[in-house]
């Protein structure tokens, strides 16, 4: 989970991050009581889960408070890379007089997690690693060491930080790793880290990305999400308990098992070359231990998704029963028509493995006009896209 800037200042404040003042608002008028406050100066910044907000307007400096009435009226509302602007943070300003850049994150493939530090702040890193990336020092952390002042010290060195401000570098990063481990964050970055006329270092910018997968014991963590930018689809299965990430495509995917679903989702797009470049709507795995309760509800939201125009359920039987997965499909059926919701897109079914025929012997029975069978899962893949293309 990405969070906005403002929720990132935050947490890093929250753990002893130096960070400077600031108020997030979502009306033009609003600011001019928080540019009082700060100072009669401010720093108005669109607040959007993409980078770039500067290039594109979104980050402007208010000389006085009528100023920052107008300023934050000019950014909110705005679409910045797709993102539209609700909230604005007012920040204090600041003497800058040298930026650079710190993160920490989790390196997937070297599994571990990574330091990245350069003295050559403020613009993006990914330019300063493809142009110069002699600039861009890159640490390894252990993650049972973890950054300890003497492993501070080396990302300092290795990024060649100024001595002045070394000791104030080192602890400033010790405390962003801190918040790194406590928050269970994927991503913590300051891009600037500024260094001000009085010789202090402050983050400036913070961007944060919470392992969502953590969530069960980060219970805060759920008072940050962004209900409202929430694809509704995807919030409907996760408030049933269900592993649901909504695609681009026409084609919606059930199966047991992470690694079945990701080759059904290849499977389907390579069978939907044929049939118009017809694709994946979804990712929905319903477990290894799914129940007929389960496999209803995972029906249920795949079929309340408009882009859909067929469905293929692929499961291989082992701890979950084919038969389980049979009847969860005949009793999504039946309570979707006790709603009075019309089921009209077409179900390829595939079941193998446990209780296979059982399982096809129950969708027989029921005889439902838009359940078809097919044994084999290119077979059914193909059909899938067939259906979904007409």
């Amino acid at each position: 989970m990405d969070l906005f800037e403002y929720q990132a200042r935050d947490l890093f404040a929250k753990h002893d991050v130096p960070v400077l003042p600031g108020e997030v608002i979502d009306t033009p008028e609003a600011a001019r009581e928080v540019t009082e406050r700060l100072g009669g100066r401010a720093v108005v910044k669109a607040q959007v889960k993409t980078g770039g907000r500067g290039k594109a307007g979104g980050v402007k400096l208010a000389s006085d408070p009528d100023d920052a009435v107008d300023k934050a009226g000019q950014i909110l509302g705005m679409d910045i890379k797709g993102h539209t602007v609700h909230k604005v943070m007012l920040a204090q300003t600041a003497d800058i007089v040298d930026e650079y850049y710190v993160s920490f994150l989790l390196d997937r493939t070297n599994r571990t997690f990574l330091a990245m530090a350069s003295v050559e702040g403020g613009v993006d890193i990914e330019e300063v690693a493809a142009t110069k990336p002699e600039a861009l020092a890159k640490i390894p952390v252990d993650a049972i060491e973890g950054v300890t002042e003497a492993k501070a010290r080396e990302i300092v060195e290795a990024a060649r930080f100024p001595a002045e401000i070394a000791d104030q570098v080192v602890s400033i990063l010790q405390q962003l790793w801190a918040a790194f481990i406590a928050e269970d964050a994927l991503l913590v970055e300051v891009n600037p880290l500024v260094k001000t006329g009085d010789g202090r270092i402050i983050a400036l910018d913070a961007k944060v990305s919470l392992d969502a997968n953590a969530e069960f014991r980060q219970p805060d963590h759920a008072a940050l999400e962004d209900k409202a930018a929430a694809d509704p689809l995807e919030a409907a299965a996760k408030a049933k308990g269900l592993n649901y990430v909504k695609l681009d495509g026409q084609v919606g995917i059930i199966g047991n098992g992470a690694g079945l679903v990701m080759s059904t989702l290849d499977v389907v797009a390579y069978a939907g070359e044929a049939h118009g470049n017809v694709k994946p709507a979804n990712f929905l795995d319903i477990g290894g231990g799914a129940s007929a309760e389960v496999m209803a509800n995972g029906l249920e939201i795949i079929l309340g998704d408009p882009d859909v125009t067929s469905v293929f359920v692929n499961v291989f039987g082992g701890i979950t029963a084919c038969d389980a997965v049979a009847n969860g499909i005949v009793q999504a059926l039946q309570l979707l028509k006790s709603k009075g919701e019309d089921v009209t897109k077409p179900l390829v079914v595939r079941l193998d493995g446990n209780n296979a025929e059982l399982g096809r012997k129950i969708l027989t029975d029921a005889d439902h006009p838009l359940v078809q069978q097919v044994d084999t899962m290119d077979g059914a893949a193909d059909k899938a896209a067939e259906l979904a293309a007409k």
